[in-house]
């Protein structure tokens, strides 16, 4: 290891380290802190990630590199972390320290005020705060498309899924819309000659549900000896390896969103507690990308947890947890329940047909947004339009429509292609694992993800971000993205 790789791993791990401590400071606001302490917990984080873009844009920082490079490493896993950290200075030091600590204010405030704005359905409370959000996230976008060699917004997609441009996704979304606009009436006529599913009695006490939800997740292999449950009002993976924090929201008419919320986060936590540990708090021993996460909590989720062999191992559970009658836990009636094709209005309740088109909408709203060819003032309406062309309906109201996501009132601008991305290599990958595991329906009937865990540590949690998204689904399944297996997943399991 030369004096200058040395000297850049032990800043790298500084750096992360500065990232852990803002990671829980967010958990805690989105799950503990009292309303009164947005302010001061803005600027803690804003002060971090100043404190971590110094760090990082630092002359020293620049001079390790240039040093680590004249003789870089033999090792493969030394020069992709490398390369990994070159990439991280290049978009750092494009981006001036005040712009970083006004976004993070910007973000910070804007999705205080959007919390509020959901609850009143009233984009306009929010209006010009997300205008302030998106002024800066452009500014980013400018200041980073030349030294990346990047379009504006291809620059925003970069800091979440390297490699993947809107001109690799456009193509991909355009085929899914013409794939959906034949798919979606023909497995909605399927559905509606069959009886319709049996809905569990309730009330569904949160208690009840919340014990389940562990129960399934340390199932799955999530250890709580390193990982939390919580509750907050959008559900999400955070913490870091070592200490996961995952969230959900319970309705006590409805346990099924929790539930299934719960698996699929614990997909995200599984991906994180199995990254390399030799390289913890490298970069290249983070996930390889948020396509990529997203690839690991749908496998668990939709792939896994909403089979056939897996419903059947589950519905004594329910049973047992909240009572009712035996025929509304039968494996078809919660198929029924589970994969039931349904036009809605919210992305995170959406079945997985129609789920694309809710992050097409997004992509395409955020491409305009941040090309200037959209004015925030004009979003709630051309966010109406934009369902209404992909599903044929109309949101009711600001909260079924614009408000309903923080994505874009925290700043997360160039994200939203990452779910369809995921969903798509969740089914390649599962296909792998199959051919890889052939009694892998077998191990599901007994609940066990055991063996598709160990697949997946292997070809894609161990992996770290090693390789590139489309280099990690080649090597772990022979092919780079192909979404004709998502394609294929969903005529068989809909048509």
């Amino acid at each position: 290891m030369t004096s200058g790789y040395a000297t850049l791993t032990d800043r790298f791990a500084r750096i992360a380290t500065v990232g852990e401590a803002s990671a829980i400071l967010g958990w805690d606001a989105a799950t503990m802190m009292p309303a009164g302490g947005g302010a001061a917990r803005g600027d803690q984080l804003a002060v971090l990630a100043g404190i971590a873009h110094a760090m990082l844009t630092a002359p020293e920082t620049g001079e390790a590199l240039a040093k680590a490079e004249a003789t870089p490493p033999e090792d493969a896993w030394q020069g992709a972390n490398l390369r990994l950290m070159r990439h991280s200075y290049t978009r750092a030091t494009a981006l001036p320290a005040d712009l970083v600590e006004a976004t993070a204010r910007a973000n910070s405030a804007c999705e205080k005020v959007w919390r509020e704005a959901r609850k009143a359905s009233d984009f306009a409370m929010v209006r010009d705060k997300l205008a302030e959000v998106v002024g800066l996230a452009r500014q980013a976008a400018q200041a980073l498309s030349p030294v990346l060699g990047l379009s504006p917004y291809d620059s925003l997609m970069d800091g979440y899924q390297r490699g993947v441009t809107a001109a690799d996704v456009e193509p991909v979304f355009d085929a899914y819309e013409a794939f959906l606009r034949d798919a979606l009436p023909r497995a909605e006529e399927i559905q509606a000659a069959k009886p319709a599913p049996i809905r569990p009695a309730g009330p569904f006490s949160a208690d009840r549900q919340e014990v389940l939800c562990r129960e399934l997740s340390k199932a799955a292999g999530l250890d709580y000896d390193h990982a939390r449950l919580d509750r907050s009002a959008h559900p999400f993976c955070g913490g870091i390896p070592s200490d996961i924090r995952i969230t959900t929201r319970y309705n006590e008419d409805d346990f099924t969103q929790a539930l299934m919320g719960v698996l699929h986060e614990t997909g995200h936590a599984l991906y994180e507690r199995h990254l390399p540990h030799d390289y913890a708090r490298q970069p290249v021993g983070e996930a390889a990308g948020m396509a990529a996460h997203e690839s690991q909590s749908l496998i668990v989720e939709m792939q896994a947890c909403r089979s056939d062999a897996y419903l059947a191992w589950l519905g004594p559970k329910l049973q047992a947890t909240f009572g009712g009658e035996a025929a509304a836990y039968a494996p078809d009636n919660l198929a029924g329940i589970w994969r039931r094709i349904e036009r809605g209005f919210i992305r995170v309740e959406a079945d997985e047909m129609t789920y694309p088109a809710h992050v097409i909408l997004r992509f395409r709203l955020e491409r305009a947004l941040i090309a200037g060819d959209l004015a925030v003032a004009d979003l709630p309406g051309a966010w109406n339009d934009g369902l209404h062309a992909l599903l044929g309906i109309t949101p009711p109201n600001d909260a079924r429509g614009c408000l309903q996501d923080i994505h874009w009132y925290d700043g997360g601008f160039g994200y939203f292609p990452s779910y369809t991305l995921g969903a798509m290599a969740a089914a390649q990958l599962m296909a792998a694992a199959r051919r890889a595991v052939p009694d892998l329906d077998g191990e599901l009937a007994r609940g066990n993800l055991g063996a598709l865990q160990s697949w997946l540590a292997t070809h894609v949690h161990g992996q770290g971000s090693r390789l590139g998204f489309n280099d990690l689904l080649a090597a772990a399944t022979g092919k780079k993205l192909d979404p004709s297996d998502f394609t294929a997943h969903l005529t068989s399991r809909y048509l």
